[in-house]
Order: structure tokens, then sequence, then C-alpha cells
């Protein structure tokens, strides 16, 4: 009788329900070995690697490349050869589908890695083992980690942070992030020149492919193929649109004047399934709606005292420091339910960076304790790790109150959303020169507007004010 193992998707560390497949590693029919990687996995924050729980065939596996799959269902189902290594069933630890685990956020120390050298991986149950393949005796409790897969890349995976090699696909060596990056350039990795370590494929090499067009997906063959299709599409659509304003006529057969009709229930574009980090902002926003009671105050800092030509970005984490030892009931944390507040004696700064794939909150840790170049230097490490999706998870979770510094872009006032449980965000609008009433007459000055949206459950009106009068205060000192 045939043995089948069903492997339902593990909770990859994030509490997160679901992720999208990059990109499998083997098809089914394929043998694979214990602890193989598997398949590809994107996740809000990071792509992680899957490996294989078992040694054996591959009878079925749950979708192709960009298909979401919920934690805990089905990722694959193999049929296990018993003359291959095996995992020993009590290496098995359970499993916690569904985000279960347990979250907490610490102080400025919390997300520093223990060492304690455990590599944890996928078991065949969807749940999480260590590699010292030793289960614990009758009768004495085993080591209480948080649910697991195991990653690629540095990403926070139990109570430590993780950091694993590239993994030869194709005979190719090259990072998950790097291959998802590839296929959303169009570019071939396979004939990308890899420049890495050990001829590992990186981010800058793909980028420099896919700029100078040396290693384009496809082949010439394909090529015209391609080029038919395209004009056959355009031949249809621009049919399509005659056919559309034919229709959609704002004169009569008579040529007189009518009335249109609105658009009708069939839209023309095609809806599109929110992946990765815009599916986890998604959430966000939703979950923060519906458990945040906002206000915001507005109001603008006078830049006109200013000497030099300073760091804007980092005078503003400055003057948000300054402000938060002036009133800390800003720089904390809400429990909505258990109605607790909890005061930061640190000052942990969420930065937003925009990007193509959504937004990202990485944390700018120990902002009270950083100098300008400091400021300056850390924000940019983030920026960088953002662009190529290597930030570790744990960057982007535990900051005590955030910055939108949105008019870089446009906007002047705005009224940014409070993420729980922090309970306050500054957002900075854009720069403008202003006509302004002083004693004796009228001076143009430059100001940046500031916009303060906080928790009313958790902060005064009173303290809001404060807090927004002494960011100003440092914002209009000279240096």
């Amino acid at each position: 009788m045939t043995t089948k193992k069903t492997f339902l998707l593990p909770d990859l560390g994030e509490g997160l329900p679901d992720a999208t497949i990059v990109e499998w590693y083997v098809k089914e029919g394929d043998v694979i070995r214990l602890d193989d990687n598997l398949v590809s996995m994107e996740t809000a924050k990071a792509v992680v690697d899957v490996p294989s729980p078992v040694s054996g065939k591959v009878l079925r596996l749950s979708g192709g490349p960009g298909d979401i799959v919920v934690t805990g269902t089905m990722l694959a189902e193999f049929e296990p050869d018993p003359s291959m290594p095996q995992r020993a069933e009590g290496q098995d630890t359970g499993h916690h589908h569904g985000g279960q685990a347990a979250q907490t956020h610490g102080g400025a120390g919390t997300d520093a890695p223990t060492g304690n050298g455990h590599k944890v991986i996928a078991s065949d149950e969807g749940g999480v083992i260590s590699d010292d393949a030793r289960p614990a005796p009758k009768g004495e409790p085993g080591p209480e980690r948080a649910d697991a897969g195991t990653v690629v890349g540095a990403m926070q995976s139990s109570d430590s942070v993780r950091s694993e090699s590239a993994v030869a696909v194709g005979g190719v060596k090259a990072m998950p992030a790097v291959r998802a990056l590839a296929r959303k350039l169009g570019v071939d990795i396979s004939r990308v020149r890899a420049s890495g370590a050990e001829g590992v494929v990186t981010m800058d090499d793909v980028k420099r492919a896919a700029a100078d067009g040396s290693a384009r997906a496809g082949n010439s063959q394909a090529a015209p193929r391609a080029a038919d299709r395209a004009a056959m599409a355009a031949s249809q659509q621009s049919q399509q649109a005659a056919s559309q304003q034919a229709q959609r006529s704002t004169l009569s057969q008579s040529g007189k004047p009518m009335r249109t009709q609105p658009p009708g229930v069939t839209a023309t574009g095609q809806p599109e399934q929110l992946k990765g980090v815009r599916r986890n902002m998604a959430r966000v926003m939703a979950d923060a709606h519906a458990k945040v009671v906002p206000t915001t105050l507005v109001d603008d800092a006078d830049l006109h005292a200013w000497i030099g030509k300073q760091d804007i970005t980092a005078r503003l984490v400055r003057a948000i420091v300054a402000a938060c030892k002036d009133v800390p009931a800003l720089n904390a944390w809400f429990d909505g339910e258990a109605l607790t507040r909890t005061l930061h004696p640190h000052v942990d700064i969420g930065i937003a960076v925009d990007t193509d794939d959504g937004l990202f909150v990485p944390a700018l840790r120990n902002a009270d304790m950083l100098d300008g170049a400091g400021i300056r230097t850390a924000i940019q490490r983030l920026r960088a790790q953002v662009q190529d999706r290597s930030i570790p998870p744990s960057e982007l979770a535990g900051y005590t109150i955030s910055l939108s510094n949105f008019g870089m872009f446009a906007g002047r006032y705005a009224t940014p959303v409070v993420v729980p449980p922090c309970v306050a965000i500054i957002g900075a609008g854009k720069l403008s020169h202003d006509v302004v009433a002083v004693i004796g007459g009228i001076e143009v000055h430059r100001r940046m507007p500031i916009s303060l949206t906080f928790d009313h459950r958790a902060c005064t009106g009173g303290e809001a004010a404060r807090f927004l009068k002494a960011l100003l205060d440092d914002m209009a000192l000279p240096s």
C-alpha cells in the first residue's frame, strides 16, 4: 500500500495567513531528498526557502508561481521512499498555523540574536524541528520556540536571526530574492554574468543585465511569434476601442446631443490579486482603521533661521526625539483590549519607505542616541536593504513612533495612518516659501507643513498639542 505524506504550508515566522509561490525547485514526478529546497515563497517581508520534509517522489504541488497558498493548507504531497533518509517522528515539534504563535513587542534590545546554534526547518506536518535530531526525554519539556520556516538571507527565525547561502538551481547560484527580481525585470538569470563570491548572481548583476539588455528572457525564435501576437492584440484592441467609441457617442443617430450613460458593471481592466507586501499592507491598514481612534493636528515648522545647508530628514528625526523626551505619552504603545499603555525610554522611529512592491516601514533604532551623521547613515542602510529585499523582518517591527516624509513627492498636510500598537505618526509635507507676518511688516520664510496623527484613546489633545509644539520649536532652531 502506497503511503502518502501531505505537507502543509507552515507559518513562515511572521504570523501571516498566507504566502505567494515564487519558484518551485522541483516538478511533479521528481524525486527530492530530505531538507533539499522545495519551493521559494514570498511573504510580506522576505523571500523564504521552504525545504522538503521527506525524501521521496513529488506527487502533487499546490500551484504555480504567483499563486497564493494559505498557511495550514496543502503545499505539496509526497510518496516517501523508505530507502532514503527520513526524519524521525520524534523530531517533529508541532506546528502553529494561522499565526497562533505569540508575538511580543520588545524594546531596543529584543531583536538581538541569542546565538543558540539551532537551525529551524519545516517538518512534514508543517511545524518546525531543530537540527540536533534529539527528541526531549519523556517527562522533560523541550525548548519553547516560536514557529518558523527555513529562510534564505537574514530573517528572524524563532528567537534568533539566521543567515543561509545562495541556492543552486538549474546550474545558477542565486538567492531567491535575486531570482524574483530577475523574473520581475524579464531577465533570464541563466544568461546573467555572475560577479558574486563562488559564482553567485547578485542583485546588481541582474539590474545590470536588465539595463543593457544582455540577458532578456525568451529567444529569437519566440520573438516573431510574440510580435505577431502583439500585433493581433493591438488590432483587436483598436477594433474594440472603435466599437466602444461608437457605442458611447455623445450624439444620437440624428446628430443631436444626448445624455451619456454611466459605465456598466463590466470593467475595462482586469482584477489583480494583491500579493506579498501590498497584500499585507491592505490587511494592516484595515486593522488600523478598525482599532484606532485617529485625530490629526497640523501646523508649519518655520525653517527661516536655519544656517547653511542642513539634512532635513536628520533634523526631523532630531525634532521627533526632542518632542518624545518632552511629552513621552506619544512615544508609546497602547493595548486597546487590555487598556494598558507602555511608555518607552528609548526612541525607535519607523521610517516609511515607498517602493513599487508596496510600503515598508523599517525601524531606525535608538534614534535618541544618534547624531546627524549617524541618522543619515542608518537611514541609507535601511533604504538600501528595503530596495533589494534583504532587510530582516525583525527590522520592520517594534518601532515606538513613525515618520512619513511624503512631502518629498507632493502634498502639504495629511492624515497618516497610526498602526497599532504605536499611538502616533508624524507626516512631513512639501517645503514651501510662505509670506508670514512679522513685527513691522512681512517676510518670506521657508516652512515645512507638519501633520501629527495620534490615537485619542491613548493621548489627550493637550499632550498631542504640546508634543507638536516641542517638535516645531526644535525645527525652528538655527542648527
